[in-house]
């Protein structure tokens, strides 16, 4: 669906947040979530400067151009559409952090692998979410990449280079890259969930 279980928003954001980065790219962004909230707390939240001045870059891609609307194109300074599998290879900028919420699932495994990969070359970090139990899943508003074609271990995260793994009970969230070990410690260190902490330290 272009939405995502309300769950995970928590910890998401909490990571976004603990990266601070300069530069986002959200992958497949449907209804655009992830994009208003790391606007909102990147740059609002401490209340610096002046409501609606933009200090960071927010980039989108988006494989199905209907779910494209006037929220998209206030909050995202580009959006691309088409395959991610296929744009983000050429991509030119360089981004602190990709998002991959609730988009792998969406792809066969290879696919998915592969499209986790082209993030990680082309990114300082990548956030990973997927369902844990996937349901059945076919075309949905008109659009076949809705399409469930894969399920996701924590095994099979857990083997990407310099991750972390957040329990969650519904949602695989890893975060993955370059900026692992600091979003990690800064992440035990605020306490900014009541879960355990993570797994598989960086």
């Amino acid at each position: 669906m272009p939405s995502s279980d309300f769950n995970q928003i928590g910890p998401i954001v909490e990571l976004i947040v603990l990266t601070n980065p300069q530069s986002v790219l959200d992958v497949g962004c449907g209804f655009g979530k992830f994009g208003v909230l790391a606007r909102e707390y990147l740059e609002l939240w401490d209340g610096r400067g002046r409501y609606g001045d933009r200090t960071r870059r927010i980039d989108a891609v988006e494989a199905f151009e209907p779910y494209i609307t006037p929220l998209h194109r206030f909050i995202y300074d580009e959006i691309l559409i088409g395959d991610a599998g296929g744009i983000i290879p050429g991509i030119e900028h360089a981004y602190d952090l990709a998002l991959l919420i609730d988009v792998i699932e969406h792809q066969d495994r290879d696919a998915g692998h592969a499209l986790i990969l082209a993030c990680l070359a082309k990114c300082r970090n990548v956030l990973v979410a997927t369902p844990k139990f996937p349901g059945e899943q076919g075309s949905l508003f008109g659009n076949p990449a809705e399409t469930h074609r894969s399920s996701w271990q924590q095994a099979d995260l857990q083997a990407l280079p310099n991750c972390f793994i957040v329990p969650h009970r519904d949602s695989l969230i890893c975060f993955a890259g370059k900026d692992a070990k600091r979003v990690w410690s800064a992440r035990l260190r605020a306490r900014l969930t009541r879960d355990d902490g993570s797994v598989n330290s960086p």
